[in-house]
Order: structure tokens, then C-alpha cells, then sequence
């Protein structure tokens, strides 16, 4: 069997970054890759400007400024620009509003009190105290956004911070997605005897599209052979990734393995990952082909562990899978010769696993916040490190 570290090595190795951009608005960006870097053309802040609601101080000798009294000459909000203060005068100001010139201090409201024009501060003065400077947070010319960064709240908020109201991101990939079974239904449809609601459909198009991919899904396809390799053709010719569930093992019924053999290359691989074991990967003409297994947590721990990062590779983002590690709430005596990946939630600082690890039991991974990774022929006593994969930081 292919180690997990040898597939995804082989996976990132074949994944061909995309090259097309389009120019959107920053309202339209959420979720998309950066295709150029991004620098400031401004500084942020661009004034000096005060930290709090208070008042600007023009302090002539800071050793002996406690108790000090400041004639009070002006008023400062957001977005008024004040006059130049003289020693021993203050300006009332209030958070965000630029510095006057001659001001060298704010002393917070809570250390003030004013009386006949005059304000009198009890509290500690320093120079520079809660005044933040130009430029401190972005210089003018500073590359704030790489190429190749995944665009969240953050970064659009960085992004209009410096002026910017559109960006230019790589187009969004285009993955087709296919359920095969003739056991599968669509929730909605009546469940008769021998068949199972298609989970693996809805999720992987939620995983999908959290990455910024425009889906076509084919929905359910039948165990037909033909009409498998009819469809996998469609599905090639106008997407860049396609993605079957289901058909990949070497069963009489598993068609989607023979309807590959045409094309240009396929892999088939036992991946020594637990749940999950049964992968392929190759290429319908330009398009590439992932098939994965069809349990509904070997699936989604397939999707998240190796296709996540080829499709963000596709993008030309590098992502390191968010760890660390914490002691064990379980053991594992008998050593297996795949890594396991249970399914389990910290919980006072310790991994606890859900009680049925089955690959079919999708409340497992509704249930966790984290994977478990117990390596290949080891064991596991409770309480020992064992490493974590939290699966909400994926999520971001």
C-alpha cells in the first residue's frame, strides 16, 4: 500500500497551477486566490492619530506632568483636522482623530477632569502615550498581500485598509462531481429496501465550493459502464478537476475504473490511511481525475487530507495541515499496518474519540473538531502524545 506522505508527494507533484485571472471587486473575492501581490500605496495610519478618547497634549516637561494643568483650546473628532497646539494647551480628542500639530501625549478621559476651560490630569504622562503613528500598522510600498494568498475576511479588510477596491485572483477551478451507485437516492425520494440517502454528494459539494470551485455535479450515475464513460468524457471537456465518489475498487460493479482505461493515465492506489483506502488519480484529456471511496467518512477524510491540498495547490497555495499535539484519550495496543485518523474532540486538553470509528458513521465527523493520527505500526497507550489535526482551523 502507498503511504499517505508518498500519495500526497505524488498528488502536489501532478497538481499544474492555473494561470488565468480575472480582476472582481473586493465584494466578490471572498474565498479566491491572489494572482499578483498586493502593495500599499499609502501609509495606514495615515496621520498620527489618538488610540482613545481623551485629550492631546502639548507637555513641555513630561518629570513633572503629574497634576498637571492643560488650557483647554479646541475640539478633535474623527475626521476634523485640529489646530497646532502650544505648550501647556490640550485638545479635546476622540478615537481615530488626527494629532494636532505640537501634541506629544493623550492622557485618557478616565485621568482628567475639567474645570473652567482647563484640564487637569492626574494620571501617569509619557511621550507618545496612545498616540498611534503614521505608517506603524502599513508603510507606504510594503507587499501586504503575496501572490498565491486565499482571500478571507481578514485579508479583504486589509485589502480595502490600504485603497484597494478590486483585486486580481486566479480564476476559480471547475470541478465536476459525480456520485455512482445504484444504491444511491437523493434525500427527498422515498428509501426502499437496499438503498442509502447520497451524503457524499452534498458534502463534498460544501467542501468544494468552501474553496472558492465552481461545481457541476452530475449527480447520481448509475452502476452502467457506458453511461459511465459517456458522462466521465462530459465531465472532462468542460471542467478542470473531476471528482467521482464510489466505483474505484475492483468490484464487478465498480465501472468507473474500467471506463478510465481509455484515457490517458489513471492510478489506481491502496492507500494505507484508515478510514480510506481505496484512491484513484490520472487523467481524462486535460482534466484531472480523482475517484474516492464511497463511505462517507473515508471520503471526507480522503477529501481533506489529500484533495484539499491538490486542488489549493491547483491555486498555487501551499497549506500546512493546523496541528499539535495533546495526550491521548484512548490507546491503541494492537499496531495496524495504516495510519488511522480517528475521529475525536478536545476535550480538557485531551484528544477523546468518538465510540464508533466505523467509515460509515458520518455523526463521527459532525461530532469531532479534530483528527487523531495514530502512524502506521504503532501503538498508543493513554495519556502518550499523539498528534492532532484540528479540522475547524481547515475550515478558515
Amino acid at each position: 500500500m502507498l503511504t499517505v506522505d508518498l500519495a500526497l508527494e505524488q498528488l502536489l507533484a501532478a497538481a499544474r497551477p492555473l494561470t488565468d485571472s480575472l480582476t472582481v471587486p473586493l465584494t466578490a473575492a471572498r474565498g479566491q486566490v491572489l494572482a499578483h501581490a498586493v502593495t500599499s500605496s499609502i501609509d495606514v495610519p495615515a496621520f498620527d492619530n489618538s488610540a482613545m478618547d481623551g485629550y492631546a497634549l502639548h507637555v513641555t516637561d513630561f518629570a513633572a506632568a503629574p497634576l498637571a494643568e492643560f488650557a483647554l483650546t479646541q475640539r478633535i473628532a474623527a475626521g476634523d483636522v485640529g489646530a497646532p497646539l502650544a505648550p501647556g494647551e490640550a485638545a479635546r480628542i476622540f478615537t481615530g482623530a488626527p494629532l494636532p500639530p505640537g501634541a506629544n501625549a493623550i492622557a485618557m478621559q478616565e485621568d482628567c477632569t475639567v474645570e473652567a476651560g482647563a484640564v487637569r490630569v492626574s494620571g501617569p504622562l509619557r511621550e507618545g502615550q496612545h498616540i498611534r503613528r503614521s505608517g506603524e500598522d502599513v508603510a507606504q510600498g510594503t507587499v501586504v498581500l503575496p501572490a498565491g494568498t486565499r482571500l478571507r475576511a481578514t485579508e479583504l479588510g486589509l485589502a480595502a485598509a490600504i485603497g484597494v477596491a478590486e483585486l486580481a485572483v486566479l480564476r476559480p477551478l471547475r470541478v465536476a462531481l459525480l456520485s455512482t451507485g445504484n444504491e444511491l437516492v437523493e434525500p427527498g425520494d422515498a428509501l426502499t429496501p437496499g438503498k442509502i440517502y447520497n451524503s457524499n454528494r452534498y458534502m463534498l459539494r460544501a467542501l468544494l465550493e468552501d474553496l472558492g470551485c465552481v461545481v457541476t455535479d452530475y449527480g447520481i450515475v448509475a452502476d452502467e459502464l457506458e453511461l459511465t464513460t459517456r458522462l466521465l468524457g462530459e465531465a472532462a471537456a468542460g471542467n478542470d478537476v473531476v471528482i467521482s465518489t464510489g466505483g474505484v475498487s475492483v468490484g464487478e460493479e465498480d465501472h468507473v475504473r474500467a471506463a478510465l482505461q481509455t484515457h490517458e493515465w489513471l492510478a489506481l492506489w491502496k492507500i494505507a490511511m484508515k478510514p480510506g483506502k481505496p484512491f484513484a488519480f490520472g487523467r481524462i484529456g486535460d482534466a484531472d481525475f480523482i475517484g474516492l471511496p464511497g463511505n462517507p467518512v473515508s471520503s471526507f477524510a480522503t477529501f481533506t487530507l489529500l484533495v484539499r491540498p491538490f486542488l489549493l495547490a491547483r491555486l498555487g497555495v501551499s497549506e500546512s495541515l493546523p496541528h499539535l499535539w495533546l495526550p491521548a484519550g484512548f490507546s491503541r495496543p494492537k499496531p495496524i499496518p495504516r495510519r488511522e485518523f480517528l475521529r475525536v474532540r478536545i476535550e480538557h486538553g485531551h484528544a477523546v474519540p468518538y465510540a464508533n470509528q466505523s467509515s460509515g458513521v458520518l455523526t463521527s465527523v459532525v461530532w469531532a473538531d479534530a483528527f487523531a493520527v495514530v502512524p502506521e505500526h504503532s501503538t498508543l497507550e493513554e495519556g502518550d502524545p499523539v498528534r492532532i489535526i484540528q479540522l475547524a482551523l481547515l475550515e478558515r
